[in-house]
């Protein structure tokens, strides 16, 4: 049974980022950022999105957290921070 539960969540998307907000209750605004060169000239772009994640534990601004996908659990929340 664990091992199904393991291999469901092992699918889902993960994504390191940092926490720029903790003034929620049980959430956490989590600041992702990317890195990809630019197409024609080369040069190392760095593309920011910010997402709500759901948090049980407390935690402070600038913390590196690991968030997984997870079912919507509000109008905007649908990622999870992972211990």
């Amino acid at each position: 049974m664990e091992q199904k539960e393991e291999e469901r969540i092992s699918k889902r998307k993960t994504q390191k980022g940092v926490v720029v907000s903790n003034k929620m209750q049980n959430t956490v605004v989590v600041k992702l950022e990317r890195t990809y060169p630019h197409p024609r000239y080369g040069k190392v772009i760095t593309r920011a999105k910010k997402i709500y994640a759901h948090n049980d534990a407390p935690l402070e601004i600038g913390d590196v957290v690991n968030v997984v996908e997870t079912r919507p659990m509000s109008k905007l929340k649908r990622w999870r921070v992972v211990a």
